[in-house]
């Protein structure tokens, strides 16, 4: 399988995702940008959307968006446990998180990005995510991930997310769960191991 990513965007997410649950994958870095792969050749010609992350099966078929990549490599080794079984209420905890963090985590945050950000539009946003930020540290209260004692998909998910705290200037100290939750993903080495590929650290 093929990764298409680019360092530190929420490509991070699925990639994280092949590590924990031992998928091999053959990653393929993208100048989100310049919409070009290494080699030079145009991006959209893969992923006419223009963004990551895109997987592109050994069959050919290429899945895009995160919470659908990265249930489709949770279910390929299902042992892993990194989500729960399919039409189990539990499965569908994880895809409302999954659904939470690319709504309302993933868009909001994202818009930080946006070189023309700023002023009301700017404190709006930041009002928003707080709002958000607060929720979520009230559902990790008393545990140490989202579905409870266990990692799973959407942790990486939303370790991605808040990983972009120290690049959009956003202050984490206003919700000491979040962060320590944070650090504890970080910690995992398999979550090193993909930071490390992508350059994220040494």
């Amino acid at each position: 399988m093929k990764l298409y990513y680019s360092p530190g965007a929420c490509s991070l997410s699925p990639h994280i995702v092949a590590r924990e649950a031992g998928i091999a994958i053959d990653l393929k870095k993208v100048d989100l940008k310049a919409k070009k792969l290494a080699n030079g050749s145009d991006y959209n010609a893969v992923n006419p959307k223009g963004y990551v992350p895109l997987l592109e099966l050994d069959n050919g078929q290429r899945l895009t968006e995160v919470p659908v990549i990265v249930q489709y490599l949770a279910d390929q080794k299902p042992a892993s446990g990194l989500a729960p079984m399919a039409g189990t209420m539990e499965r569908y905890r994880l895809q409302e998180w999954l659904n939470f963090i690319a709504s309302e985590l993933h868009k909001t945050w994202g818009a930080f990005f946006n070189p023309k950000i700023g002023g009301d539009w700017k404190q709006a946003t930041l009002d928003r995510l707080g709002l958000r930020l607060d929720y979520l540290a009230k559902q990790l209260d008393g545990k140490q991930y989202l579905m409870g004692e266990r990692f799973t998909v959407a942790d990486a998910y939303a370790f991605t997310i808040l990983n972009w705290a120290g690049m959009t200037g956003v202050d984490l100290g206003r919700w000491p769960g979040i962060k320590a939750y944070h650090a504890r993903v970080a910690a995992r080495p398999k979550v090193q191991e993909a930071l490390k590929a992508e350059g994220l650290v040494k």
